[in-house]
């Protein structure tokens, strides 16, 4: 039974292995044939975090300026995201404060980001340095990996982090998963918690923050 679902969001420029980072993390393989995302595409898997079980919702987002349009409409009610830069490129690491404003201010102000430099394979090629990013995801509250899609190294961790960081805003109650677009939806194992009787009076809480 589950305890809850998260919708989250990959986003980031066009071509820093966005897809690729997914495919990993459901699949467990490196993504060869990667052609650029055009509009969203979906994956899900159920992934056992601080002892609940959590189904995550991902929406991959295009990187594309062209579709930004229509990506921008999936950020709506989003927990948690992975902004993805190439850490052999310099100009997907300057478009991160764009990406992140969008984040921050469609999906909300609350969202989990977990900050990923990705083709950490590619050290040879690197553009930018592992301190200077972990500077900036200091300056933007931000958790930063280094990831691979291409070995995995750290791909889980990164989704794996981001729910744990998640679930703890829910147990202080920074997060309320009864907000509207809250990005969380109760799974039924909660469900049934919440429907105990306390006291006098049962509570029957169901909604749905799609």
């Amino acid at each position: 039974a589950l305890d809850f679902l998260f919708k989250f969001l990959v986003i980031g420029s066009a071509g820093t292995g966005k897809s690729c980072l997914l495919h990993q993390f459901i699949e467990n393989k490196f993504k060869q044939d990667s052609n650029h995302t055009i509009g969203v595409e979906f994956g899900s898997r159920v992934v056992n975090v601080a002892g609940k079980t959590v189904k995550l919702q991902i929406w991959d987002t295009a990187g594309q300026e062209r579709f930004r349009s229509v990506t921008r409409s999936y950020y709506r009610g989003a927990a948690g995201a992975l902004l993805v830069y190439d850490i052999t490129s310099r100009e997907t690491y300057n478009a991160l404060t764009n990406w992140l404003t969008d984040a921050r201010t469609l999906a909300s102000p609350n969202i989990v980001i977990i900050l990923c430099g990705n083709k950490k394979d590619l050290d040879a090629d690197r553009e930018v340095t592992f301190l200077e990013a972990s500077r900036f995801a200091q300056e933007n509250e931000l958790i930063f990996l280094e990831t691979s899609a291409l070995t995995g190294e750290n791909v889980e961790e990164g989704f794996l982090k981001c729910a744990r960081i998640i679930l703890n805003k829910i147990d202080s109650g920074e997060l309320d998963p009864e907000r509207m677009g809250s990005g969380i939806q109760y799974g039924d194992a909660s469900l049934r918690q919440l429907r105990q009787p306390r006291g006098t009076t049962t509570q029957n809480k169901q909604q749905c923050n799609c």
